[in-house]
């Protein structure tokens, strides 16, 4: 009876050491984006989208687009749309010239020339910003 309490005590003890080690190890530093935020201050976001029909639906066939394009990366799907009066901005990080020039003809496609802004940044793959 005592070998099975003591089994079960050592147990649990080492079970909840394993999960505690397993947390504390794969924590990821948390993200800093104070660069970032104080460059896009001057930039349009997405609280100045129009809320009116035409604005929407552009915005919703521009992000539907780039949505079903099998090439781009999760970056440049998550790129930000924001519609006002017809003109489009997009900004945000992709990863490739290419992909810049995919979303910019997605959102020209759907706005129209003339009316898209943007303000699209390349930016280094995880796997490129380590081997530097």
């Amino acid at each position: 009876m005592m070998n099975r309490l003591y089994t079960g005590v050592l147990a649990c003890a080492l079970g909840g050491f394993s999960l505690t080690y397993g947390q504390a190890t794969q924590q990821s530093p948390a993200a800093d984006n104070t660069k970032t935020n104080k460059t896009d201050a001057a930039k349009t976001t997405a609280d100045q989208q129009k809320q009116n029909k035409s604005d929407l639906e552009i915005t919703r066939q521009i992000r539907q687009t780039l949505t079903k394009d099998k090439l781009l990366s999760t970056y440049a799907k998550n790129i930000k749309i924001v519609t006002q009066n017809g003109n489009v901005t997009l900004s945000g990080p992709v990863h490739t010239d290419d992909e810049k020039k995919s979303v910019e003809k997605a959102a020209t496609d759907v706005a129209g020339a003339g009316h898209v802004k943007s303000d699209i940044q390349i930016a280094a793959k995880e796997a490129d910003k380590k081997t530097k």
